[in-house]
């Protein structure tokens, strides 16, 4: 019997890809100038762009403080981390980023990873086993995905945002240990997990609830300590949570984060924490600056809550459609691939950089900008942005016109 040829393959992938308008490619970012970037055109030229696509949501990847405390710690501690955090790649400047992230977020404990996917894997990998069940909402980010198929537990989805689906999965699983994991804000919808409610439901199934809050750190509630702290919950409520250091926070890594047994287990057991290279030491440094920064200055979430009602507002007036999010990120729906793809090349034209999302990140026939703000934009790009939208949506129209 002959195997299937993998180039082959891939060839029919690309291909298919191409039909509906899927191919994604890479751009090169060649100098950033807070929001503006200058943006190769991928023909030996550049173009300057303001950008709309980036998960900066607080506007401090290059702010001074973070900046001079990387280039401070780089200088004394060199580039990297060395070695995995439990040989000798554990340095009291990530300690002391733990320590300050478990103070914020009001937890016992935090473990540094070096990305949020890979504290994902790490938290199913460390805590399910054949037996369990790992119920999810639909609309969970890939990596929650992985690391339930990772963990080898039978994974249950119910339909997104709803507790009475993940109530149903629970129910309908009862041998085993349980876990319940949400996003806490989604990060293609923008629109925030039920969280109270799913923490009764947890609590009601004997799961353990896990919140991904990736794209809620830093924005929503008191201090910015994200959306289980928006929903009034604690660690009792949500033993273990995910905040990432490279969206609101500027960096890149991210932290688990609460209940001190289960976090100290996974330092002792997850794989994706053991056997990989420990966070660079002066990356630690830039974040712990940013998490100081986070914390007092609640100008950036006001700045952020200012830029979305005057978005949300113009863009109705132009008949966007929008999805209900009150949060950074709003995704303006185009329906299928060719019109987000052409609503995004028409906005680049204008000078606006904004994401086209397509399958499989979103639902089939569900594709669509997706635009994020951040603290440093100003209001009137934002009504501008909508403005350039409407513009871009009418041209979209036309040119789908000429060949129906």
């Amino acid at each position: 019997m002959e195997r299937p040829d993998l180039h082959a393959r891939v060839a029919a992938s690309r291909s298919q890809r191409s039909a509906g308008a899927a191919r994604r490619v890479r751009r090169e970012v060649l100098r950033r100038d807070g929001a503006r970037c200058e943006v190769s055109d991928g023909h030996g030229g550049s173009r300057s762009l303001l950008n709309f696509c980036s998960n900066d949501y607080l506007g401090l990847s290059q702010h001074f403080a973070v900046v001079n405390a990387l280039q401070d710690a780089a200088a004394r501690d060199g580039a990297g981390g060395v070695a995995s955090h439990l040989v000798c790649g554990h340095h009291a400047v990530h300690g002391a980023l733990e320590r300050e992230l478990a103070d914020w977020l009001q937890v016992p404990r935090t473990l540094l990873f070096g990305s949020g996917f890979s504290a994902n894997l790490a938290v199913m990998q460390a805590l399910l086993e054949d037996d369990d069940v790992c119920v999810q909402d639909r609309l969970n980010h890939a990596s929650l995905i992985d690391g339930a198929r990772l963990a080898g537990c039978r994974l249950r989805r119910y339909p997104h945002a709803d507790v009475e689906g993940a109530l149903r999965q629970l129910r309908g699983a009862p041998e085993g240990a349980a876990m319940l994991a949400t996003d806490g804000v989604f990060s293609m919808d923008g629109d925030v997990a039920p969280l109270r409610e799913l923490a009764i439901a947890a609590r009601v199934q004997q799961a353990l609830l896990y919140v991904d809050d990736a794209h809620g750190v830093g924005v929503l509630g008191p201090e910015g300590r994200g959306s289980v702290a928006a929903a009034g919950l604690d660690v009792a409520a949500v033993p273990l949570r995910l905040a990432t250091l490279g969206k609101a926070l500027g960096g890149c890594g991210a932290v688990v984060a609460g209940d001190a047994d289960l976090v100290d287990h996974l330092a002792e057991t997850a794989r994706p924490y053991l056997y990989t290279t420990a966070l660079p030491p002066a990356q630690a440094a830039a974040m712990l600056a940013a998490v100081r920064l986070a914390r007092r200055e609640h100008w950036r979430r006001e700045r952020l809550r200012e830029l979305v009602q005057r978005f949300r507002a113009s863009a109705t007036r132009h008949g966007l459609q929008l999805l209900a999010s009150e949060t950074p990120i709003q995704p303006v729906l185009c329906g299928d691939n060719a019109r987000a793809v052409a609503m995004a090349e028409a906005l680049e034209d204008a000078g606006y950089w904004v994401a086209a999302i397509r399958p499989p990140t979103v639902p089939e026939g569900q594709a669509r900008l997706r635009v994020a703000f951040s603290a440093i934009h100003e209001p009137a790009q934002a009504e501008a942005l909508s403005d350039a939208l409407a513009l871009a949506r009418d041209r979209a129209d036309v040119a789908a016109s000429r060949y129906a």
